[in-house]
């Protein structure tokens, strides 16, 4: 097969316009050619009067493909092998059914491929099932009574299904294709498969995430809400059983296998496995708030007077920067035409997130805007104190904005002259649970808004009017990433054998592709039965 890469079409384009460029790129005839697939589809918008699609295309042809390919630079033209997934071989010799604790990208995936392995797996999720913790979510957002177990951390699908259901990532995998191909299966749309900027909605996330449920209950695992591991059994250095909570009662299962797949804000599990002798280091992660303009400017300051077409949908933007003297400031989680949600799952903290759904046609556009945390900025050396760190900002989040989960926010241009809002301008925030206009230095480590201080300003040149004064920050967002990870060896196990750390929660993630792959990968070593 071959893939010819750098293919540009305008923004109306047929199937019969990339057999005819790719023939024309390979000096063949149209007919030549007995198939063709997009292997990525891009925007290239540097020229804001001529926006143009630039697409992979892999196509088998009538002919020496070898002999083609020769003709070709490699980064122009070249041989590729089609994927395809393998299921490794199940070595595992144990009797016990492996269990899995958590229900987010990580746990799905292991899940599927150790169900389809034949393995039963049991799996834990302290949330509840999508539907119902929709609802609650919704909840929450109209009565500020919380539900710490299921709400936009926890549950099924994990804290992306709250998102934007987007598949961004950085990390390098041939495992990458494999969740995509799995997503489309069970659902999600096509595109994904190929799209520079995949992402499936979080409208849509949860029904396709349902259906990957019940395949695993089909093949005999076992999906288990609302119940939360609440102790691991260890005699000798080796997984014996668990102990987990449901309905209020406690219930031991004997198991030599668990994959913590447990998210990054479930702190309380975290402190009980570090109470058990469980390996972990501190780890850096992220810190600071949500930027949100309105759709619209953010769409013409990307696609100029292209801006609004269907062909493009909403604009999306990513920018990083480094303040001479300072950390870098970098743009996360962009969720064009999206909310700000309310991503707390503890008492008295509030915490932020973004999340768009599939048609991405919200009033604003809002993306993280994040600052590094290194341990050295730990409160102290306890492997743990990235946790209390986080827990500091979050709960004086919450006295600012004024006790109920209302979120503090301060307009771009008055943080930018270091002077509290004291009111909204012309852009609505889309926090669900209010805002309070203040000053979010308040909430903030001094080392964050210096650093967003003068990276604002930076990014100001990039997109120009990115730091109109009405632009709103709402903070903070602080659960970015885990600030802990559990050590895990070459056989995905810690110093506890049996014990497979996995995702996000457990440092080895930052996403929910990056934390599917790093399920499948889990998953294989237990099937590899390595000690």
């Amino acid at each position: 097969m071959l893939r010819i890469n750098e293919i540009k079409t305008g923004l109306e384009y047929s199937a019969d316009d990339l057999y005819k460029k790719a023939a024309r790129t390979l000096g063949i005839k149209k007919s030549d050619i007995k198939s063709l697939t997009i292997y990525r589809k891009a925007i290239d918008c540097r020229k804001k009067n001529d926006i143009r699609f630039v697409f992979s295309l892999d196509v088998e042809i009538d002919g020496d493909e070898e002999m083609i390919a020769a003709a070709f630079p490699e980064n122009k033209v070249s041989v590729v092998e089609k994927y395809e997934y393998k299921m490794p071989e199940n070595k595992r010799a144990s009797a016990f059914r492996p269990v899995i604790a958590g229900f987010g990208p990580a746990g799905i995936f292991a899940a599927l491929t150790l169900a389809r392995a034949g393995l039963r797996p049991l799996i834990l999720e302290r949330g509840r099932d999508v539907e119902t913790r929709t609802a609650d979510v919704d909840r929450f957002c109209l009565t500020r009574e919380l539900d710490v177990d299921s709400n936009i951390q926890f549950g099924e699908g994990g804290a992306g299904t709250f998102s934007d259901g987007k598949l961004n990532t950085g990390t390098k995998s041939p495992l990458i294709r494999k969740v995509f191909e799995e997503f489309v299966s069970h659902g999600a749309p096509d595109e994904i498969i190929y799209s520079a900027k995949p992402h499936i909605g979080t409208d849509r996330l949860g029904g396709v995430i349902k259906k990957m449920r019940e395949e695993i209950i089909s093949l005999g695992g076992e999906v288990k809400f609302g119940c939360k591991l609440t102790q691991i059994i260890v005699y000798n250095k080796f997984i014996q059983g668990i102990t987990y909570e449901e309905n209020g009662k406690s219930v031991d299962f004997e198991t030599d296998c668990l994959i913590l797949a447990i998210g990054h804000s479930a702190r309380d599990t975290v402190r009980m496995l570090h109470g058990k002798g469980v390996v972990m280091m501190q780890k850096p992660f992220s810190v600071g708030c949500r930027i949100e303009h309105p759709r619209e400017f953010i769409d013409r300051s990307q696609y100029g007077d292209f801006a609004g077409s269907p062909a493009l949908g909403a604009a999306s933007y990513k920018m990083a920067c480094h303040p001479p003297h300072s950390r870098g400031l970098y743009t996360f989680c962009m969720c064009p035409g999206g909310t700000v949600v309310a991503a707390t799952s503890e008492y008295h903290g509030v915490v932020v997130n973004g999340m768009s759904e599939y048609a991405r046609d919200g009033e604003n556009s809002n993306s993280a805007l994040l600052v590094g945390i290194e341990p050295e900025d730990f409160p102290s050396d306890d492997v743990l104190s990235g946790f209390e760190l986080q827990e500091e900002i979050e709960h004086t989040a919450f006295r600012v904005g004024g006790g109920d989960y209302t979120a503090p926010c301060q307009l771009v241009g008055d943080f930018l002259s270091n002077k509290p809002s004291v009111r909204l301008g012309a852009v609505r925030p889309s926090y669900p649970l209010g805002v309070t206009p203040s000053d979010i230095r308040l909430v903030l480590p001094k080392k964050v808004t210096d650093t967003m201080q003068e990276g604002l300003v930076k990014m100001g040149r990039m997109i120009e009017g990115f730091t109109m004064n009405d632009a709103v920050l709402t903070a903070p967002e602080s659960r970015s990433s885990s600030p802990v990870r559990i050590i895990r060896d070459e056989f995905f196990q810690t110093n506890v054998r049996g014990l497979y750390p996995c995702g996000e929660g457990a440092g080895y993630a930052g996403g929910i592709v990056s934390a599917a792959v790093d399920g499948i990968k889990c998953a294989h070593a237990v099937l590899s039965d390595e000690t």
